[in-house]
Parts: C-alpha cells; structure tokens; sequence
C-alpha cells in the first residue's frame, strides 16, 4: 500500500481533473509494482515526446489527443489535456528530428510537421521545446538532493553523478506521468541508502582524453556486474564537464548504472569511504588497457575504407567543442557525397551562429543540426550511407543495431578528418 499525502489524494480522487487523475493513477500504480511505500516531489523533468518513433504503431491521421491519453496515461478513455505540474521544471528530451531541416536528414517533409504538430500540443502543457540530451547545457541544472525524472540514459548518470541530484532511468510514460503530478515513488536513487557505491574500479593507466573517457565508461559498464553501483578511485586526468559527458554517457550504453563516484570528484565521494558508506565494498575490480583495447575493437570495426557519412554529436556536443571544430575545418571542403553531421541544440547554435563558427563549419558543407541524432532519426537518415563514422561510444554502438554497414569510430579529429578526405584509416 502507498502512503499519499492529501495532496496526491487529491488529485487521485480527481479533484485536480481528469487528465492529473489519469497521471496520478499511473504513478501510484508504478509504485505499487515497484513496492515503494511513498512518493517524493520532483523539481524537474526532461520527456522524450514528439512524433518518436514508438508511436508508429499509430495511424499518421490519429488525433494527438487519443494518442497522449492511451500512449502516456495508459487510459482507454480520451482525456482533454492540461498542463504539467506548476513544481516541475520540464522540458524536451532528444527529438525525433531537426526541427527545421528534414531534407538534409533525409526525413519527409509530412514526417517533421507531424513532429511539430505534436510538440506545439506538448508545448500548451507547459513543457519547454529544448529537444535536448544535454540539457545541463542550457539551464537544467539541478541541484545536490534535488529529485528529478529524464529519460535519457546520459543525462540521468550526469544528474546523479556530478550535480548529485536523484532520479532513475525512468520510462517514457512514466516520467511524462511524473512530470504532470509532480510525483514519483521513492526508489532507487531517490534513496540515499541506495545510491552508495559497491564496486571499487581501480585503473592501472592514465585517462587523459576526451575518447579515453569515452572508452573508460564503455568499459566500466562492460565490467560493472549487474544491481551494482561504480565508484573510480583513480586514474582519470583533466576532469571537465565535456569528458565527464562522454563517460557517463558510454556508461549507461554497456550497463544500467545510474551514478559512478569519482573519489576527489563528484559530490558524494568525496573520500572512498563516503562513497561507499562506511561499507566494504561488495566487488573490488581492476581495469587493464587491455580491457580498453577490446572496447575499441567492438566499437571500430577492422581496417581502412571511403566512407560517406560522418556524425558528431551523441550525446549534443557543447559550444567550446564547436568552437574547435569550427577553427578545425575552417576553410576546408567536404568531398561530393560525403556528409558530416554534427549535433547540438537549439540554444547553443544560436550562440554558434553569434560567434561565427556556425557558418565557418557549413562553408565546408558540414552541417550544424540540432534536437536528434542518427540514432534517434533512425535508419531513415542514414539508410543510404556505405560506411560510418562516429564520434562517441554510444553513437557507434548504437547505430550498429541499425545498419549493416561497417562503423568507425575514433578521436573526434580523426573523426572529422575521415570526414574531409572521404576515408577511414586504420590506426
């Protein structure tokens, strides 16, 4: 049985209107499932809504209204839609698409308008158009105890670990539920008991680059064994929010981490012992550049090859990062054929453009995109490619579910260079 506050009575009993009941319903039934015993108040939400690709399974005509009702509030009754909890921050996710440019991401025109028709709908619920996976970059930021809902992977392991706010990887619906009531049942990492660290990962090299971050995650994940929490007591050099992005972002591909304490580092490790609570910890791991290297190998596929299709940007990349990669290729071509993506959102592009590196990027004949990634686009955007390039474990693993084509991956540069000479070369 859960414990509600008269409040979430309230809106159960359908005080609040039909469309926070159904809402609430569904939480209370989530937590029942989950056996919590209470709900807690979330502060900020981000939702994966839009025209996604999970909502295939409905006809193109079918009225925004019937699909939110059975799609989200799990009701076989159409409720009129309202707006989200007054308490809850929220905003878009990753998108389905660019907002503005369909034919460059090789979408349909129909495709991005039924995409824009459906956000204006999310949009008069009070949900901000940020269709973003990072949006730390652009004001969501919570903060140390403040409990949240998302449902990118990324960003859920970025919330917990650096700013030490509490969420989990919760469900499309779910957090769309959550982010109406404002609630969501008391569990895992809404729980400090449950957020202590189990496994000691200790490194016997040194991390220093943005893809070495990137690779340590994948390979922490690959090794992390299942219900555990990662804490890292060394090795890692020149911390910053871009490569922390990266590792917690290839974290949550190769494992269902929800945190990973840094010792020194992140807010709640601050020494080993606080990380683990007074604990010993229930696994002791060491990790090996040979463990690295077979990361590589299952990202990378062997040998050199043309190719015709490079992306950057997954998880969205931040406006230093597109400040380099501007100064990079300025003044260089693109050959026929060969494209180059690179992901962002709305805000900082805007701050790209300001600065000029927006069109020192596109004079090349690169594109500067926002909202989505190939991967979210899915194999309609990338359907025509040879052979692929991607900058980011997650990228790379992902896209590899979608195409049979052969997948590289690398440093960023080595990335792009691919990019400008039409070619992928080994090592």
């Amino acid at each position: 049985m859960v414990h509600l506050t008269d409040y979430e009575k309230q809106m159960l009993d359908g005080q609040m209107g039909k469309f926070k009941q159904k809402a609430m319903q569904f939480i209370v039934r989530y937590a029942e499932v989950l056996g919590a015993e209470e709900l807690c108040q979330i502060s900020r939400a981000t939702l994966f809504i839009g025209a996604q690709h999970y909502l295939d399974c409905y006809a193109e005509d079918t009225d925004y209204k019937k699909i939110f009702s059975e799609f989200y509030l799990c009701s076989d009754e159409i409720v009129e839609l309202g707006e989200v909890s007054e308490c809850c921050k929220t905003q878009t996710c990753a998108a389905c698409c660019d907002l503005r440019e369909y034919e460059r991401t090789h979408l349909s025109r129909e495709f991005h308008e039924r995409n824009r028709k459906y956000l204006e709908a999310t949009k008069e619920m009070g949900v901000k158009i940020v269709d973003s996976c990072t949006p730390y970059y652009v004001g969501w930021v919570p903060m140390m105890g403040e409990h949240f809902v998302t449902t990118e992977s990324s960003n859920v392991v970025i919330s917990n670990t650096i700013f030490g706010a509490c969420g989990n990887s919760d469900g499309v619906e779910a957090a769309v539920c959550a982010a109406i009531t404002g609630r969501i049942p008391k569990w895992g990492m809404h729980i400090k008991e449950n957020r202590y660290a189990t496994c000691v990962f200790t490194l016997d090299f040194e991390v220093e680059t943005q893809m070495e971050w990137d690779l340590l995650g994948f390979t922490l994940g690959r090794l992390l064994p299942k219900h555990e929490v990662p804490v890292i007591v060394n090795g890692l050099k020149n911390a910053e929010i871009n490569r922390m992005r990266q590792l917690c972002a290839s974290l949550s591909v190769t494992s269902a981490a929800e945190i990973c304490h840094i010792v020194g580092l992140t807010p709640e490790a601050q020494t080993l012992d606080m990380a683990l609570g007074g604990k010993k910890p229930r696994h002791q791991i060491h990790v090996t550049e040979k463990d690295m290297e077979e990361s590589l190998s299952i990202l990378c596929d062997k040998g050199s090859s043309k190719v015709d299709f490079v992306s950057i940007g997954c998880p969205h990349i931040s406006l230093d990062e597109i400040r380099e990669i501007a100064l990079y290729v300025k003044g260089k071509k693109l050959p026929e054929g060969v494209e180059l993506q690179i992901w962002t959102d709305y805000a900082t592009k805007e701050m790209a453009a300001v600065n000029g590196y927006t069109k020192l990027i596109e004079d090349t004949g690169a594109a500067l995109l926002t909202g989505s990634c190939p991967i979210v686009m899915r194999e309609d955007s990338h359907r025509h490619a040879t052979a692929m390039v991607m900058f980011g474990a997650k990228q790379a693993f992902g896209i590899r579910h979608q195409t049979k084509v052969p997948v590289y991956y690398g440093e960023v540069f080595s990335c792009i260079d691919a990019a400008y000479n039409g070619r992928w070369e080994e090592g």
